[in-house]
């Protein structure tokens, strides 16, 4: 009878253990790649060891809305997009820095830690639109500049990339 119990026990860790790895794994997008992450990341989801996102794969890691100003707008404009946070803890990201590079190979280092520390968006959305490419997009790495004004300084503005087309795990 012990026999059996943990027999069913072990099994029942078994089916639990890989259940939890499965849920990890990144599924392949389905259109246009606008992000890719590499580095040191434990989820992938490409042969070459890196993390590819399309627009639908982003909206699923969950939408925040932020209205705030920026010092790139005038006005108070409503931005889209999920936390970085999320992003980096879908990919398993194991490291203190991040390396975010736009379309235009400008490149910015930013502390993984900013992402815990302040509600960082990955924007997509400006004002209920899909972010251009003329228009900071497909992506942008937004801060609360207004709920922070502390934030509004020029080492965060550095971090601040739009155009965003790649992010290193450092």
């Amino acid at each position: 009878m012990k026999q059996n119990f943990f027999f069913y026990i072990t099994v029942l860790f078994a089916v639990f253990a890989f259940s939890g790895a499965q849920a990890k794994d990144l599924s392949k997008p389905s259109g246009r790649v606008i992000l890719t992450v590499t580095g040191n990341i434990t989820h992938t989801n490409t042969n070459n060891g890196t993390a590819e996102f399309d627009r639908d794969m982003l909206l699923a890691l969950g939408v925040l809305s932020k209205k705030t100003t920026t010092p790139w707008s005038e006005g108070v404009d409503e931005y889209q997009g999920p936390l970085l946070r999320s992003v980096m803890e879908v990919v398993g990201s194991k490291s203190k820095t991040l390396s975010v590079k736009a379309l235009n190979d400008y490149a910015a280092l930013m502390p993984v830690q900013d992402a815990y520390d302040y509600p960082v968006i990955l924007a997509m959305d400006m004002n209920g639109e899909p972010m251009s490419v003329r228009n900071k997009g497909p992506l942008f790495i937004l801060y609360p500049f207004s709920d922070m004004p502390s934030l509004n300084n020029e080492v965060i503005h550095n971090r601040s990339v739009w155009q965003i087309k790649s992010i290193n795990v450092e």
